[in-house]
């Protein structure tokens, strides 16, 4: 998958520029998870957070990943960009500012950010009064109709 050229660099995306993490201790994984659902793009009409990013367990490692990364990863169609990426890339460094985990490796353009003000993070005390819409739902499958 090409990555769209807004930005001045190129590449295909594959599972090798996933942006690996180590967790800081064993409640770190539910930790970030929740913390997770709490940070996205909010909706200018109503209390709507759409979460852009999920932390990944596979084959013993922990990924954090764009929602559109996992379509990728599906084999479904994406339109994965530079500012994805970019934003996932600002995301994963609070998340490891905070203490939660450390970047253990960092895809090719791992200095790609946007701003943070870009980004809405809700604390925790306040999600009760927003609707958090996960954009990509991992481990849940649909059930086959009888």
């Amino acid at each position: 998958m090409e990555l769209k050229n807004e930005q001045p660099w190129d590449f295909k995306w594959s599972p090798e520029v996933m942006l690996e993490i180590e967790l800081k201790d064993p409640d770190s994984f539910l930790k970030i998870r929740e913390t997770l659902t709490r940070i996205g793009i909010s909706s200018k009409k109503d209390q709507t957070l759409y979460q852009t990013c999920h932390i990944l367990h596979k084959k013993g490692k922990y990924y954090i990943v764009s929602f559109l990364e996992l379509f990728a990863l599906d084999g479904k169609d994406t339109t994965l960009g530079y500012e994805d990426i970019a934003r996932r890339n600002t995301i994963a460094s609070l998340i490891e500012q905070w203490g939660m985990c450390a970047i253990v490796k960092t895809p090719m353009y791992e200095n790609a950010r946007v701003p943070v003000s870009s980004i809405k993070i809700i604390p925790h005390g306040e999600k009760k009064n927003w609707n958090l819409v996960p954009k990509y739902n991992l481990g849940k499958f649909k059930q086959k109709p009888n």
